[in-house]
């Protein structure tokens, strides 16, 4: 693909956005159902089985979600077909995760994200292995916080800040002029 460094390209070109569904016509189950704000419900049935980042379509769009397991979306929320040869999708969900998505609110009141929009976004791409370096590092500060989470608050917002810190490190990209 490319030698060092990385590349940049659109959210649309290495994935797929898929819009999700009512789900009040399925048994009750044990495969959760996402709304913007998270899980709202469990079902029989999936609409996606595999590694998947959900974007918040209206209501709360800084509610990302990664997924790993049969899940359910409303129509609240967008999920992703992602292109596994070209972005790891942890490491996906990382990155958007540090972009502030409000601002490609495109509505007044409720705010809003559209796939036009999202597909324009630019992600930056190191090779596969760096990628999942950059997910093994973010997965132990992660861990790391919520573990503490047991009942330090000041080690979690030391931590907090730690992490976001080298998320923001990690993922941001000089520009190789050639």
């Amino acid at each position: 693909m490319y030698i060092f460094g990385y590349i940049e390209l659109e959210l649309g070109e290495i994935l797929k956005i898929k819009n999700g569904s009512d789900y009040k016509k399925f048994n009750i189950g044990n495969i959760p159902v996402y709304g913007s704000g998270g899980i709202i419900n469990y079902i029989d049935t999936y609409i996606y089985d595999k590694e998947s980042v959900l974007i918040p379509r209206k209501g709360s769009i800084r509610n990302l979600f990664y997924v790993d397991k049969p899940f359910w979306t409303v129509d609240t929320i967008f999920y992703t077909v992602i292109d596994k040869d070209v972005v790891i999708p942890k490491y996906l969900y990382y990155y958007l995760s540090k972009m502030n998505l409000e601002k490609l609110n495109t509505a007044g009141g409720v705010p809003s994200l559209t796939q036009t929009v999202l597909n324009k976004i630019l992600i930056p791409l190191p090779p596969l292995e760096e990628q999942q370096r950059i997910v093994d590092i973010l997965d132990r500060f992660d861990k790391l916080c919520n573990d503490i989470s047991e009942g330090l608050s000041a080690e979690i917002e030391a931590k907090q800040k730690q992490y976001e810190y080298y998320r923001e490190k990690l993922l941001t990209f000089k520009k190789i002029i050639v």
